[in-house]
């Protein structure tokens, strides 16, 4: 594609205008982050398999009957996507307790949430993305009670459709973040990605503690075969994914 004007620079993707106003270029990076950007490295290939996953995510998604931002790929670490007005929320679903839930709450890595926990973290780097209350969230304006109502709805529809998809993959779904974004018409979106990068991923085919994360937590902990387990879940999402679009 022609060069066009870079909008903004993230910890894992680069946004491009394009020669469409309402549509704009993802250019998945390499660079990885943890602790809030104090953790940096690269992970080889990262960009295209993160960038093939989300675009096959999201098309299982689309066909599931949630609105996303996808549009296509022209490249394989790039993607084309509907422009939206980010709302400034990351919204984490929790199946099974793990990383900052543990540590805050004492609970034991592992137990199952029933049901599943949704939380909601304020998108600013300054403050490390603090975790707030539905009333500091209104307070803050930063949604309104009906999109909040909205984004939870969304959010474990999309937790129900993923669970029940990464089990087919052999891997279980312990936790992820989303976001979403509001088009010209106002709509709810799923935007950013879904991909090792934003889920917590465990190997159904393994016991240890460390040889079953197919994550970024793989690089937090310092575990290794990073790039191995990036490539592991992207081969079983596309091994498994013409079996549930429109299932």
């Amino acid at each position: 594609m022609s060069a066009h004007q870079k909008l903004y620079e993230g910890k894992a993707k680069i946004i491009y205008s394009t020669d469409e106003p309402e549509v704009l270029l993802a250019n998945f990076k390499d660079d990885a982050t943890a602790f809030n950007a104090k953790k940096r490295g690269t992970i080889a290939g990262k960009g295209e398999i993160n960038c093939k996953i989300a675009a096959h995510l999201f098309q299982m998604l689309e066909a599931n009957g949630i609105p996303t931002h996808f549009i296509d790929c022209p490249a394989p670490n790039q993607m084309r996507v509907r422009a939206v007005r980010i709302v400034p929320l990351e919204v984490v679903v929790r199946n099974i307790a793990a990383g900052s839930l543990c540590q805050q709450t004492g609970l034991e890595v592992g137990t199952v949430l029933k049901p599943p926990l949704v939380e909601f973290y304020y998108k600013n780097d300054e403050l490390g993305d603090p975790l707030l209350t539905r009333d500091r969230l209104l307070l803050m304006s930063l949604a309104t009670p009906e999109q909040l109502e909205q984004l939870q709805t969304m959010a474990l529809r999309i937790n129900e459709i993923l669970k029940e998809f990464f089990h087919k993959c052999g891997i279980t779904l312990v936790d992820f973040k989303l976001e979403f974004g509001l088009d010209q018409q106002q709509h709810m979106l799923l935007a950013d990605e879904i991909s090792p990068d934003t889920c917590r991923l465990w190997n159904d085919s393994e016991s240890d503690p460390d040889r079953r994360v197919m994550d970024k937590d793989r690089f937090r902990r310092d575990l290794g075969q990073v790039e191995d387990a990036y490539q592991q879940v992207l081969e079983r999402v596309l091994a498994t994914t013409g079996n549930v679009v429109g299932g």
